[in-house]
């Protein structure tokens, strides 16, 4: 089975082809089907910002390391007790691409994201001509959302548990940093919540324009612009009641402490080198400001809500660049390059042809 993979460590961004890391598509075993286990033929698989982190050793070395966890299908094949959510052979789907195991203390204490076993089961990837996912994993595609689409229902499950993060009310203020895709959704889905003063920071112009075709109201160029000076203009002094970085950049994320009011909430919504450690003066910042400081890496409990948003959600700008699964090289090549906010591959050609 054809499956994009890292197969050489290393970040893809190295000048140096010695070291530089690489991706490529290799051939990986066909899975069994189990009984509760759904086949998926892959339709589209996007290119998620934590891909190159995962060439760059990330999560391991033991390579080929297969990639794609943002998904979008058809199904044609059900386990013989794939039955209870009312899945069909032929039916258009997206998913989570964990398996939480329903039994360790964290998931039986509604804490999903720290399952003591989400690494060890059915975590395949998705960006290869079929994946096999447990049913519980997958959700049928409503009629009006495409599979091209609907490859963006994990990112958008992302966009949604960040918004539950900030414990958003209705009038806040927020200011979102990094127009990547997460930005762009979160963006769309503060929008939805009720946000005020809804602001992105992002150097690329592109990405800014974007964002205000989605709804921002404001746009600030962190490299022209003073962010501090533009942030006490945004919110009359007082600063942005919730903050939200997207961007992952070491560089950013300091500043958004300044940026914050306070008792303000700021949520770290991205991966960031494992090795960063930001300085942070808790007198500054916890004491007198009062911030409160969160983070996110999965999104338990979020798809269902997920499902619902995405046929309300502007989605064409991340949706421009696909690119067959044989060129998988390149796409992550267009990737790096920057030239568009999201990248997908597509896995297999369906008569749908991914219209809206």
């Amino acid at each position: 089975m054809k499956t994009v993979a890292v197969t050489k460590i290393g970040s893809l961004r190295d000048p140096d082809e010695k070291t530089r890391g690489k991706i490529g598509v290799v051939d990986f075993p066909d899975q069994p089907l189990g009984p509760e286990d759904v086949r998926v033929r892959v339709a589209y698989a996007g290119i998620c910002g934590s891909d190159p982190h995962i060439a760059e050793g990330f999560f391991g070395t033991d390579v080929p390391i297969g990639l794609g966890h943002e998904i979008s299908g058809v199904i044609e094949a059900l386990g013989e007790k794939a039955t209870r959510t009312g899945l069909k052979v032929g039916d258009r789907v997206a998913g989570n691409f964990l398996r939480f195991c329903g039994t360790c203390n964290a998931c039986r204490d509604g804490q999903q994201q720290f399952c003591e076993f989400i690494h060890k089961e059915y975590n395949l990837p998705g960006m290869a001509e079929t994946v096999i996912w447990h049913e519980s994993q997958v959700f049928k595609l409503p009629d009006n959302v495409s599979l091209l689409k609907g490859c963006l229902l994990e990112p958008t499950s992302v966009a949604v548990r960040i918004a539950d993060k900030t414990n958003i009310r209705v009038g806040d203020r927020v200011a979102i940093v990094g127009g990547g895709p997460i930005g762009q959704l979160a963006l769309q889905v503060m929008k939805m919540n009720g946000a005020t003063s809804l602001t992105l920071v992002e150097p690329i112009a592109d990405r800014r324009d974007m964002a205000l075709r989605h709804g921002a109201q404001h746009v600030v160029d962190p490299v022209n612009e003073n962010l501090f000076e533009r942030s006490d203009e945004i919110t009359q002094g007082r600063g942005f009641d919730i903050v939200i970085d997207a961007s992952g950049s070491p560089r950013a994320v300091h500043s958004l402490l300044d940026i914050a009011a306070k008792g303000a909430t700021v949520v770290y919504g991205a991966m960031y080198p494992h090795d960063f450690e930001m300085p942070l003066n808790l007198s500054d910042y916890l004491y007198l400001k009062e911030l409160t400081l969160t983070g996110v890496i999965i999104s338990p409990y979020t798809f269902p809500r997920a499902l619902q948003i995405l046929p309300h959600l502007n989605v064409d700008d991340l949706t421009q660049a696909v690119i067959d699964l044989d060129n998988a090289e390149e796409a992550f090549d267009v990737h790096i390059s920057g030239k568009y906010p999201k990248v997908v591959i597509r896995c297999n050609d369906f008569p749908e042809g991914g219209a809206a």
